[in-house]
């Protein structure tokens, strides 16, 4: 495995992997490990998979049944804080910036417990490589004790992803195999 220290190399090589694998991809089923995390009442915040992401809906679907609530990030600018918006099968949604599908601004405001992520690539730390406007990370770090989980492909984990100081972990990661933990630091 090669190990790539550039952010910005890694996120492009990514980018053509994912792409190439989403073609081929077997769905993502939501693993007994998470199903065992969906307490009764919660708030998930999901998201709309864009081209070449690895889809959540099953994950959604899931905690729907479970009696969650789900939201849905909403983006205005690069330099706004995500907000997490009410939505539920069959609400509309609307075209946001970076080809992103939210829901309408004046949907609530909700405060979620479980947080599912897009990304690039992850390592075996659980460090994530997202597409670099800093909006996940920006959200981890305003709700520390929410459950950060990354929705991704077997192929998207590397070596090392690299890390900046404000770069959050995840706790886990679902892929088309199931739940993967962090290993245990060396």
């Amino acid at each position: 495995m090669m190990l790539l220290t550039d952010k910005a190399t890694l996120r492009a090589r990514m980018r053509t992997d994912r792409l190439a694998y989403a073609a081929v991809a077997p769905p993502i089923i939501p693993p007994a490990a998470f199903l065992d995390r969906l307490r009764p009442l919660g708030i998930l915040a999901s998201y709309t998979a864009m081209t070449g992401e690895a889809d959540p809906a099953l994950l959604a679907q899931a905690a729907l049944r479970a009696g969650y609530r789900v939201a849905l990030p909403h983006v205005t600018t690069r330099a706004a804080a995500m907000r997490f918006l009410a939505w539920q099968p069959g609400d509309p949604l609307v075209d946001g910036p970076f080809g992103l599908r939210q829901p309408a601004a004046d949907a609530p405001d909700l405060l979620p417990d479980i947080i599912l992520t897009p990304l690039l690539a992850f390592d075996s730390r659980l460090n994530r490589l997202g597409q670099g406007a800093g909006f996940y990370d920006r959200a981890f770090a305003a709700l520390p004790t929410v459950l950060r989980i990354g929705v991704a492909w077997s192929i998207q984990r590397t070596e090392a992803v690299p890390v900046d100081p404000w770069d959050v972990p995840l706790h886990g990661v679902i892929d088309e195999y199931g739940w993967n933990n962090p290993e245990p630091s060396r």
